[in-house]
This record gives C-alpha cells, structure tokens and sequence, in this order.
C-alpha cells in the first residue's frame, strides 16, 4: 500500500493541465518561497504575474500556504471573480504546491525516502479533481499502520490549526471505539502539559505543529521523537495523514467548510475502501 501512495505522490507532482500552466508554475513558486522550502518541479518558467489574474492567484497562493484560516472575504472575492471557473483547479494547484513540499521536507527529516525526483514525466490529460478525491485521499486513507485514535488525534490539531469548521464538527468512530473522548480531545490544544495524552501521542503532534507552520525547520528533537514511538510504516503513513488533512485547506480557502451539524460533533467512519461514511 505504501508503494502504492508513493505512486500516487508522484503523481500529484506531475499534474499539468496546459490550460493552467502559468498559474501551476506560480503557485508552486510563491507556496515555497512562502514556505522557505525548495518548489515541486516546474515545467514552465515564469518571472512573475503577467496581469491582474495572476497577481490575485499568487496573492491567494501566499496566504493558503502562510496561515489558510487568514484568508478572508475581500481576498476570496477577488480570487473567485478573477479566476472565474478556473478557481477551483487553481485552489487544487495550490494545495499541491503547498503541502507536498511539506511532505518532502518532513520524510526528509525522518530520514525516509521521497517518492519522486524532480525528473518529471507531465501529465497533461488527467482531471485534478479525479485525482485528488477518487484516487489520493481515498488512498491515503485505506493506510492501516497507525492506530485509530493517533490518526484521529492528529487529524483533530490539524482542524484547529486551520480553523476548519466541517473537520472540528466530526469524531471518527474507530477512534472513539479505541478510548477517543471528548475530555481527551479538549488536551490536544495544550498537549504539552497533557495528562492524558500519551508521549506518543505528543511526538505525533509535535510533528504535525512543525509540518504546518515550520516546515523547513523540523528540529532534531522533533524527528527523534517521531523515529523513537513510529516505525517507518508509520511515519510515513503519519506524514501523508498530515497532507490528506489538509485538503481541509481548499474548503476552508473557499470559506465551503461550513459543519454538519449546528450543534455537538457527528460521528463518521473511514471505510476499508478508504471512503468517508456518515451515521
């Protein structure tokens, strides 16, 4: 299975729609000078923005990779009437360009391989969307080494560290079946001090905190925690949980993360296919 995601990461790094060339080149370089990070591979190179399209595409790119939840009404407008129907590819293209730079830096500091090289074979014809939400984050979701209830602890920093609305609503069955709480969930904003939460569990946050707002600075400590309570299966099953979260991004980027339910949380399941499935 994890030679199968290390095909479909490769992937993601090779998606080019021609129609969108200019701004995928843009994106992937404003998300890692953003960042401080190397970009993902460029297959056309460009000075900067051409026009007003472009700059409001670059101005988005910053502030998804930046702090996403800051993105507010004003820049959101600007982006959806600039970019018209191909705002939405362009957000995907963003994603893209903002987190797997991320996902390389943080198996790179593990110590693991990365699953592609910037030898690059394009891919012009597959739809973004098809690949994203049929193909990658089903994928990564049918990863079986960690434990439910890590997964879920995780999955639950990353929803407060961007503010994502829809993701704070819900409570992964599994998870709770394996001890998840309510009054457990409540530490993971101060897991450094927590109680309850395991040493595991902590180098486990303390991997997702660099990975979101540190990514060119994952300390030694950090990935010695991560090596010394994750096998490799783990840790990489953890750092491509981190990327599949933050597809959050695009929703709360597009302010679509509204939650379920007005009140309380709802309870879901990941199925074997990797599917999400709602009580």
């Amino acid at each position: 299975m994890q030679d199968l995601l290390n095909g479909q990461l490769e992937r993601l790094v090779a998606l080019a729609p021609p129609e969108h060339r200019r701004i995928a080149s843009l994106v992937r370089r404003t998300c890692a000078e953003t960042l401080s990070l190397p970009p993902l591979p460029i297959e056309t190179d460009v000075e900067g923005p051409a026009d007003e399209t472009e700059s409001v595409a670059v101005e988005f790119a910053e502030q998804f990779s930046a702090d996403v939840s800051s993105i507010g009404d004003d820049l959101r407008g600007r982006f959806m009437a600039a970019l018209g129907d191909a705002a939405f590819p362009a957000v995907m293209l963003t994603y893209f360009a903002d987190f797997l730079p991320r996902v390389r830096a943080g198996l790179a500091a593990l110590a693991l391989p990365v699953p592609w090289s910037d030898a690059v074979s394009w891919d012009h014809t597959s739809d973004l969307g098809d690949v994203l939400f049929n193909t990658f984050l089903p994928g990564a979701a049918r990863l079986r080494a960690l434990d439910p209830l890590t997964t879920e602890v995780v999955r639950l920093r990353g929803a407060t560290q961007h503010n994502c609305r829809l993701c704070k609503s819900l409570r992964e069955g599994h998870a709770l079946d394996a001890g998840g709480s309510e009054s457990l969930y409540e530490q993971i904003e101060w897991f450094e001090t927590s109680k309850a939460l395991s040493d595991r569990h902590k180098a486990a946050l303390r991997y997702a905190d660099a990975l979101i707002w540190t990514p060119a600075n994952i300390t030694s400590d950090v990935a010695a925690g991560v090596r010394t309570y994750f096998t490799e299966a783990e840790s990489f099953e953890l750092t491509v949980d981190l990327m599949r979260n933050a597809s959050n991004k695009i929703a709360v980027s597009l302010a679509a993360d509204a939650p379920r339910v007005e009140h309380g949380t709802e309870r879901y399941l990941i199925d074997e296919d990797g599917q999400t499935v709602y009580s």
